[in-house]
């Protein structure tokens, strides 16, 4: 069995594995396997895995993480079955390592630890071999059928502390596995006990007088004689990073179908997409390619540790990183979650926005992920970010936020209908919009961090106007001339026909006061102190909370920033229930005696310290009444023991809607339009250059014609530059142009790009079309405004301008 063995492991591609089985018809016949899962019904389950080869490799890695910390257990006397099991994945890794485990965030220490789980290349360059070894509690011959060769079994579904459930997610790989689907499993059982087993995978190919009666194939294993193969070993040299095999699970899986993207050093390339999906693992893991696959190349080993790391520990990640913050959210609705967003620089030491913005899509958002769900570490869905610009109306961040969603404390009920079994992608369902509005209506609200982060950015290029004020009201006013137009734009944007304003009265000129200048404030690594803003006596309500409303309540602290979501010794912000006191005639509702957690009476989101400040924003919920009062503890972790807060809050009646106040219009015919603004590549009077964009992330050159900038779908301004290399080329027609000419020129030129896009954009939306483009294999959403700039920078412009009637004009001035 060993000679076979080795023949089989020495393979390095599908086709060297088809040449074997031809040359041993007795070993390899047909009899000798049997359907995987025990069944030829169950190739559906199998095919309809993981869509995503990167994702069916990542539940291989999970399952190794799981296996090794089995291992644990059982080397801790523990069942891992029993009620002394640990409850979740952090705490085996901090009951099974200990101390051991805050090592790892040094490379040292996490490279050591890394060598415990390893990918190993071999092979093809574009369709590589690749080798998962894992140190953990292995299996013995004997259980192969009823472990990695089984489906549906649920064989982890009672053991807490692992991610498995349904004993299918290994099986996604399969299909990825060249054409036949030849997979290597080989194991021995952690304790030495028993023999080293193994077998092959592959998908069983009908013969003609199969295909009259089966639909479909299936998959299949390797026996001999009926049971596992297996031999003795003391150990073997599987040509594994810095060791010898000796315990645990080893499999091959043969050219594996990796998509284009990841086809290099798989240290390089695939480790990002493996850092994506495996934000924050249990524990690290190794990549490992070879000297014969790429010899002039010198990072061939790299451990992994999950992106989290990458974007809040490693320095030379972490300078892409602007800001960091988390909310935490308690609410009826799906339990505990926190959500960690990561705004991006837009320019990094020297580059261009656009090298800037290249090099982060490539280091952190390979796969299209802008928003990661994630269960213990395991990205289980995401969204695009469309999400970004369409839901959160953030247009200047669509390029430059990763929002990280931690579903592992979710209520099981709601988060059970989130994901699909294949955890690779959300569920279409109620649970799933639920969600998606909650995350849209929190994380957009205009007080919101983020939506300061956008307001800086966007303040960072506003103009007095000038010329382009005089663009807009000209073209206005001829709009308003026509119905249809009228129609059609105000189908789009707001628009309000400018009424006659009564005369103010001239007031006299206030002084503005004089701001003092704040103190700059000092972070310490853990905080001292931890007091609520307000008049806090233990007894009186600190604040009413509006029933239908919310009220933010703000703690003045002196850590720093990043506290709760650093990834070394990071802090924890919690908040309690400690009483509720009914309003008379008030029985608390439908549900009986008083509520234990706080998200019976008050919704809460929490985030993280801002120059020593935390929110905490409540709104009541359906059970509470106008005048029940509620005690709350906020605590804040520290080193000498917790800082806490404990008050009250009163539940009051609903606010008023707030009274709009008339506004001084503009002096525009019409509100509500986009404003145009022109742009240069020096400065001028009333423009912004193209240095000023670049700040922001926006790539401007002379290619560049346009950039509309909206607020999620609506536009707000539209920079049209001055300095494109359309206008130049088309005023080098023209032998000595006048200055009438030249102005001629420009106002044509600023007039035709303001109003295609203006109508392009409206009629787009008017007739609501989706615009798609294939990116790495796949369509991915292209926003409206995106599209339109595309369009002119591919010789649309030149159209409008050299077929519109402008040569006529310009040749009529000439003459």
């Amino acid at each position: 069995m060993e000679v076979l063995f080795r023949k089989l492991y020495k393979c390095a591609t599908e086709e060297e594995i088809d040449d074997l089985i031809g040359k041993d018809p007795v070993v390899f016949a047909q009899k000798n396997w049997k359907p995987l899962g025990g069944s030829e019904n169950l190739y559906g389950v199998i095919e309809n895995q993981q869509a995503s080869p990167i994702a069916a490799l990542v539940e291989k890695l999970t399952n190794s993480i799981d296996a090794t910390l089995m291992r644990k257990c059982y080397e801790a006397g523990v069942d891992p079955k029993s009620a002394g099991a640990p409850k979740t994945m952090h705490e085996a890794v901090k009951s099974f390592y200990g101390v051991e485990a805050t090592k790892w965030d040094l490379p040292s220490f996490r490279r050591a630890q890394a060598e415990n789980i390893q990918i190993v290349a071999s092979g093809k360059l574009k369709q590589p071999t690749l080798t998962m070894y894992d140190d953990g509690e292995g299996q013995n011959p004997d259980k192969f059928e009823n472990t990695f060769l089984s489906l549906l079994r649920g064989n982890k579904n009672e053991i807490h502390f692992v991610q498995g459930k349904y004993n299918m997610g290994g099986s996604g790989a399969i299909v990825f596995c060249g054409k036949r689907g030849y997979q290597l499993v080989a194991s021995k059982r952690y304790d030495g006990k028993g023999k080293f087993g193994f077998t092959i995978i592959r998908k069983h190919q009908l013969l003609k007088q199969e295909e009259q009666s089966k639909k479909n194939t299936w998959y299949e294993f390797l026996t001999v004689d009926g049971v596992i193969p297996s031999f003795d070993i003391t150990e073997l040299d599987l040509g594994l990073h810095n060791r010898k095999f000796k315990t645990g699970t080893v499999i091959k899986l043969y050219s594996y179908k990796l998509p284009e993207g990841s086809r290099s050093v798989i240290s390089r390339e695939l480790g990002r997409s493996l850092n994506e999906f495996l934000f924050d693992p249990a524990l690290p893991f190794l990549t490992v390619d070879t000297k014969e696959r790429y010899p002039n190349d010198r990072g061939l080993e790299r451990a992994i540790y999950g992106l989290k790391r990458r974007l809040e520990s490693d320095q030379e990640d972490n300078k892409y990183v602007e800001s960091t913050f988390v909310e935490d959210f308690k609410n009826d609705l799906f339990g505990s979650m926190r959500v960690t967003c990561y705004v991006f620089r837009t320019k990094v030491e020297g580059k261009s926005a656009k090298e800037t913005t290249k090099t982060i899509q490539d280091e952190f958002f390979k796969n299209n992920m802008a928003v990661l769900f994630a269960m213990n570490g395991q990205v289980h869905g995401s969204y695009s970010s469309s999400f970004i610009t369409q839901s959160l109306k953030l247009n200047l961040l669509k390029n430059h936020l990763l929002i990280h969603v931690d579903c592992t404390d979710m209520d099981y009920g709601f988060r059970s209908e989130l994901f699909m079994a294949s955890r690779d992608r959300l569920k279409e369902g109620e649970e799933t919009r639920e969600l998606r509005k909650f995350l849209a209506t929190q994380l957009g609200r205009s007080s919101g961090r983020l939506a300061e982060v956008e307001k800086k950015r966007k303040d960072s290029i506003s103009v007095d106007g000038g010329d382009s004020k005089e663009l807009l009201k000209n073209v206005t006013k001829n709009i308003n001339l026509n119905p249809e137009l009228l129609k059609l734009l105000g189908s789009t944007f707001k628009l309000d026909e400018k009424k006659e304003q009564p005369k103010k009265e001239d007031k006299p000129e206030r002084k503005a006061p004089t701001k003092q200048e704040k103190e700059p404030f000092k972070p310490k690594r853990f905080p001292s102190f931890l007091n609520v803003k307000g008049r806090n006596d233990g007894e009186k309500p600190i604040a009413q909370i509006p029933l239908g409303g919310e009220k933010t309540i703000r703690f003045n602290t002196d850590v720093e920033d990043q506290y709760l979501s650093r990834a070394e010794e990071p802090g924890e912000l919690k908040i309690a229930l400690l009483d509720v006191k009914r309003a008379p005639g008030n029985k608390g509702g439908t549900k009986a005696g008083l509520p234990s957690r706080i998200e019976e009476v008050l919704n809460v989101s929490m985030s993280s310290p801002q120059e020593g400040s935390i929110r905490v924003a409540m709104n009541p919920q359906k059970e509470v009444q106008v005048g029940d009062a509620v005690q709350v503890r906020v605590s804040l972790s520290a080193p000498g023991g917790d800082l806490e807060e404990i008050f009250w809050v009163k539940i009051s009646e609903k606010e008023a809607p707030p009274q709009s106040t008339p506004k001084e219009e503009q002096e525009q015919p019409l509100q509500g339009l986009p404003e145009p603004v022109f742009m240069y590549k020096e400065p001028k009077e009333n423009a912004v250059t193209w240095d000023a964009l670049d700040e922001l992330g926006v790539t401007v050159d002379y290619k560049t014609v346009m950039h509309p900038l909206a607020n999620g779908e609506s536009l707000e301004k539209i920079f049209i530059n001055m300095d494109s290399e359309v206008l130049k080329n088309f005023r080098s027609k023209y032998r000595n142009p006048s200055q009438d000419m030249i102005e001629v020129t420009n106002r044509k030129y600023w007039t035709a790009v303001y109003l295609h896009t203006l109508f392009l954009y409206s009629i787009t939306k008017n007739r609501k079309y989706q615009i798609s483009q294939m990116k790495a294999g796949a369509q991915d959403t292209v926003d409206i405004g995106d599209y339109i700039k595309d369009l002119f920078e591919n010789f649309y412009s030149d159209f409008i301008l050299n077929f519109g009637g402008m040569e006529e004009m310009m040749q009529g001035l000439n003459d």
